[in-house]
């Protein structure tokens, strides 16, 4: 199913370590199975999303940074993954060096929306951008370019506190580079049932942000954890473990509250 515009979604948290990364690869391949044709962009110098897809150092000719900076295109860049109608533009360690050289550069916010308004951009129904545990350009580039933020959070102690963190950052966004920015959703991560406090953190999260909080959770998983160390998602190397038959789930969601959207 295609719509008749591409809808771009930037994958940010600023705290490290709550699976945002394995959200994007997961989140990707859900929505490639069920036949949508799906672009991830590795904004993360760390360039885990990239060895999480099986993309080798040494087969990253091109990366992001050159889409960043102007000097080759999204079909220049891209890259096929192993999973059918998902590609990726990879990250290499030359990410670390954008904030410095984007400083003589013009329109440094709106380097990756320039990018992603190509005719080939637009061959993907969605573009899910994966980017680094910080607020830096890069960060600001993906919000710039994208329609909806959708925020994986951990279900621990301080998971609210770094949420309404980036609540502020999204609404910040909102007032200097990109006013019709949304919130996608809110994915709870990591959560394990027989843990007292990850219940109470799922619970007062439902209650601050109602129905922008997915209703599937993403259990804490081992398959899932040994999964990138495979160069493989966790739905292809092991489909019928629960943290990938969440990630199914939780891209019907995404479907459905776009068919949703669309009907507004």
């Amino acid at each position: 199913m295609m719509f008749e515009k591409n809808r771009i979604i930037t994958i940010a948290n600023q705290k490290g370590g709550v699976g945002k990364t394995t959200t994007a690869i997961n989140l990707a391949t859900a929505l490639a199975a069920i036949g949508e044709r799906v672009l991830i962009v590795d904004l993360d110098p760390q360039g885990n999303a990239s060895t999480g897809l099986g993309i080798d150092r040494r087969d990253r000719k091109l990366s992001s940074y050159d889409l960043l900076i102007g000097s080759n295109t999204i079909g220049e860049t891209v890259v096929a993954t192993a999973v059918p109608n998902l590609d990726i533009v990879p990250s290499t360690m030359d990410l670390l060096g954008f904030e410095m050289e984007a400083a003589s550069l013009p329109n440094r916010a709106f380097r990756l929306k320039s990018a992603l308004s190509s005719e080939q951009a637009r061959t993907y129904s969605y573009i899910l951008l994966d980017c680094p545990p910080s607020f830096n350009l890069l960060t600001m580039n993906a919000m710039a370019a994208a329609h909806s933020v959708l925020v994986p959070l951990q279900c621990e102690f301080f998971a609210l506190e770094g949420l309404s963190q980036l609540l502020d950052t999204v609404n910040q966004v909102r007032q200097t580079v990109n006013p019709t920015l949304d919130i996608q959703g809110i994915v709870l991560t990591m959560f394990d049932a027989r843990n007292n406090l990850a219940q109470q953190v799922v619970n007062d999260v439902r209650t601050h942000l109602g129905e922008k909080v997915y209703h599937t959770l993403i259990p804490r998983n081992v398959r899932v954890s040994e999964a990138p160390s495979h160069g493989k998602p966790a739905i292809l190397y092991d489909l019928k473990c629960a943290g990938s038959q969440a990630y199914l789930q939780l891209a019907s969601e995404v479907i459905q509250r776009e068919r949703l959207r669309k009907a507004a």
